[in-house]
């Protein structure tokens, strides 16, 4: 097939395409992955694929403000509209010079993304996309601009068509259509329509000033009761007379597009936004400032996590029938971290993303740390950062719906299903890569990153932004979250929003500006566009760069504390972590801040005891790790809980407790408190107990004893708690929005099989009989033919079905016919191949012009 020239304008999507260079092919199939998947198999394939709705909806939403704005002036427009009428529509009647400049550029993109085709003077709109932009009565457009004359007088009868040519002083026609024309020329001609807007009443003028920038149509009311429509109130009258108003129901008046763009000086939109927003400061802090609020709250960060799994360390809650955490659960790790329920929520689902939690998927299934958390906790503070930075920068979870409800009205509950949206990784990385548009140790102001969000991504409907699971209702019962701040507006900006929250509670950003750490862990992420989502060796290199960035700022762990007297020890700064582990086994944690408070009691030396330490190990150990003496009501302490430990023995009968002392037991059985253990004595050394071995313990414990637990052959038992975890598990994989963006190498390969395939659906062939879409030639001809063709090199034409049943044309080259076999050059798969000759339903030669 002769290739068409750019002197002949396209009359089609297709023929467009087919006139494109690889590099813009390339450009269009890397700007919508979607057209991928799979690979069209020639370039109409493809053009039909661009015009599908699921495609294009796709496209739009991934337009910026001003581009968007230019298709929907596009839809508005004449179909084709030269670029004259586009600058017009866009810029008014002024023409705005900053839309002059900037419209080239929107008009590039969307002929990047095949959302219009043609030359300059004949600029089109995929079909779709103006059915979905252009205005109608049940799809209002987001111009506020209503239909033409001509759309609005469809239906009007002749007559009522002709009083109005005859009111507004034109000649009358002999039919409705020139009837329209005329009346149509006349809304456009900026001269008489001012004359005719000069004699309205200053009423009609006002209801025009109502309507004018949408939307665009009114409900009639009546002058008198019960007159209807008929007889609308003089305003109104007068417009309907004179066609500024047409009728659009019984009880509805629209105004006319061409009316409404003659009153708003030609422009399509109130406002055009043909640059975006810039990014405005907030305050300066100073890198320094910055960067050391940033390490301190990542510190505080991993603590936290740490503290989680403390909590959850011998197995945690229970999952729900339904997926995810009870409420009671979760208020109750909230106290257990001194935190609030939605803060609790961040962490425990952070811990999820970076895959050190999980479920264990036994019959009673409950929460617990994966193995994955043991080697987490042994790496170095800086490391551990990395990886939950990492995790959340490229989570789909968005713990800010917790607390929302789904699609069908039900609560979304923490780590629960129905929280993964597609767009979070995108939002946090841009709202990372704007930040990092100012100057080091500078705060954005959020209202203007916001602002830049919306100009990059403009919400066009509920829809916008929305994973595969998500409802309208789940949207907006979820913008009660922002960690205690109230998160309203559409999905990504209520996800901008929770994303500034988070970085502060990471320390990714210190006092609202991004850190040294934080830029780094940004990678090259480009402030001016948007990105596709970095590859694994870029996230990879990532994650080394910001841990060696806040490894320059994080405190060296101390190998001391500070005893004093009124029995506690003060941390001075994060300690090692054997130091950190016994300490928080011997002494409760009383307050935490830049130092650590711990307060010895006799509670927690006796965990200690409990645990395998002996009295003198406790000394020694605090002898050597404190920089003060050991204060000696700490010794005393030690030594009197150590006296008593253990002089109580309990094993199991159901349980028992035996003492050498027969007056301890007698004690015990006279005191009330014990009544609920249901004691009675075996001998005179030794109590039996309805109740089990911990019961008794901590019933024992409670009246003010210190019983040790014994095994079968009498010896005292260590009572460590046992770390629970499930089997090795994976973290939870992203829902991607949408496919993949394709590497280089996909994309070359699949421009190769378009093109082929392009080829043999395009070329000419002399006739030759067909059944259905394949030639079809006696088995001798095809022989004679096939073997012609390899001793002349020419191409031919086949048709061949393979073994699986599946039938193709192909443009081959034969190189050898034997064997019953032709192997041939196949230009339809850019590649050599053989093919069996029973299998070649038929032959046909290239026209000439095709050789």
């Amino acid at each position: 097939m002769p290739e068409r020239t750019r002197s002949t304008p396209p009359r089609t999507l297709a023929e467009a395409l087919r006139l494109r260079d690889d590099a813009s092919l390339t450009g269009l199939l890397r700007a919508r992955p979607d057209l991928l998947t799979p690979v069209p198999g020639d370039i109409g394939a493809l053009a039909t694929r661009a015009g599908t709705r699921a495609s294009v909806v796709r496209a739009l939403e991934h337009l910026d403000r001003f581009t968007l704005q230019t298709a929907e002036a596009l839809a508005v427009a004449p179909d084709p509209a030269p670029y004259a009428t586009l600058l017009a529509l866009m810029g008014g009647d002024e023409c705005d010079p900053v839309v002059e400049a900037e419209l080239p550029g929107a008009v590039g993109v969307l002929h990047e993304q095949a959302l219009i085709w043609g030359d300059d003077d004949r600029l089109r709109l995929v079909r779709t996309a103006r059915e979905l932009l252009a205005p109608s009565s049940t799809h209002p457009s987001p111009t506020g601009l209503g239909p033409t004359v001509a759309e609005a007088a469809t239906g009007m009868s002749p007559g009522r068509v002709q009083e109005i040519v005859a009111a507004v002083g034109l000649p009358g026609t002999h039919d409705s259509v020139s009837a329209v024309a005329a009346l149509t020329a006349l809304f456009t001609d900026r001269q008489r329509m001012s004359e005719l807007l000069d004699q309205a009443p200053v009423d009609s003028l006002n209801v025009l000033s109502r309507l004018v920038w949408g939307p665009p149509y009114g409900t009639v009311t009546s002058a008198a009761p019960g007159a209807g429509a008929a007889d609308p109130a003089r305003p109104v009258r007068w417009l309907r007379d004179h066609g500024l108003l047409l009728p659009a129901s019984a009880q509805t008046v629209v105004l006319p597009r061409e009316a409404a763009l003659h009153l708003r000086a030609g422009r399509a939109h109130r406002s055009t936004e043909p640059r975006p927003p810039a990014v405005a400061p907030a305050r300066d802090y100073g890198p320094q400032a910055v960067d050391a609020a940033a390490a301190g709250q990542a510190f505080t960060a991993l603590d936290t996590v740490e503290e989680l799994f403390k909590d959850w360390n011998e197995g945690g809650p229970t999952v729900l029938r339904s997926g995810g955490l009870s409420v009671r659960d979760l208020k109750r790790t909230a106290t257990a971290l001194d935190t609030t329920e939605q803060l609790a929520s961040f962490w425990i689902e952070l811990a999820y993303a970076a895959g050190l939690l999980a479920a264990d998927g036994e019959a009673d299934e409950r929460f617990a740390a994966t193995p994955a958390y043991d080697v987490w906790l042994e790496s170095p503070a800086q490391d551990r950062w990395a990886q939950l930075a990492t995790a959340w920068l490229t989570a789909t979870r968005t713990p800010g719906l917790i607390g929302g409800l789904d699609a069908k009205g039900r609560a979304l509950s923490t780590l629960g299903p129905d929280l993964d949206r597609s767009a979070a990784p995108e939002v946090r990385r841009r709202v990372l890569a704007l930040m990092s548009t100012l100057p080091p140790g500078t705060a954005p102001e959020p209202e203007s990153l916001l602002a830049r969000l919306r100009w990059e991504r403009p919400v066009r409907g509920t829809t916008a932004g929305r994973g595969p699971t998500q409802s309208p209702a789940a949207d907006l019962a979820a913008a009660r979250y922002a960690h205690g701040a109230t998160a309203v507006g559409d999905l990504r900006s209520r996800i901008a929003q929770w994303t500034m929250n988070e970085t502060e509670l990471l320390g990714i950003t210190g006092r609202g500006a991004l850190s040294a750490h934080g830029r780094a862990l940004l990678g090259e992420a480009a402030p001016d566009r948007a990105l596709p989502a970095p590859t694994a060796a870029a996230l990879a290199t990532a994650r080394t760069l910001a841990a060696d960035a806040l490894a320059r700022l994080l405190p060296v762990p101390l190998d001391h504390v500070l005893l004093q007297a009124d029995l506690t020890a003060v941390a001075p700064g994060p300690l090692e972590r054997p130091l950190a582990e016994l300490l928080g086994v011997a002494a409760d944690i009383e307050s935490k801040g830049g130092a650590t408070v711990y307060r010895f009691t006799a509670g927690s030396v006796r965990r200690a005891l409990d645990a395998g330490q002996s009295a003198s190990d406790l000394h020694a150990f605090l002898a050597a790790h404190s920089r003060t003496p050991v204060p000696q009501p700490l010794s005393y302490l030690i030594d009197d809980v150590a006296r008593k430990h253990g002089h109580l023995r309990v094993g199991a009968a159901s349980s028992y407790v035996r003492c050498d002392d027969d007056a301890v037991l007698t004690e015990i059985l006279a005191d009330t408190r014990s009544q609920s253990l249901r004691l009675r004595r075996l001998a005179p050394t030794v109590l039996a107990a309805q109740a089990d071995p911990s019961e008794l313990l901590e019933g024992l414990r409670a009246m003010g004893f210190a019983p040790a637990a014994e095994s079968a052959e009498g010896d005292v038992l260590i009572t460590r708690a046992d770390a629970y975890r499930t089997a090795p598990r994976t973290a939870p994989a992203p829902v991607p929005e949408g496919p993949p963006a394709p590497d280089d190498t996909l994309l070359a390969a699949a421009l190769r099989a378009i093109r082929a395939g392009d080829t043999a659906a395009t070329v000419i062939h002399k006739p030759v009989p067909e059944y259905g879409d394949l030639p079809r030639t006696p088995s001798a001809e095809t022989l004679a033919t096939v073997q012609a063709a390899a001793m002349t090199g020419a191409a031919l034409w086949i048709g061949y079905v393979s073994a699986d049943g599946a039938a193709s044309r192909r443009v081959i080259a034969p190189v050898r016919v034997e064997g019953g076999f032709v192997t041939a050059y196949d230009h339809t798969a850019d590649d050599v191949r053989t093919y069996p000759l029973h299998r070649i339903t038929g032959v046909a030669e290239l026209t000439d012009d095709q050789t």
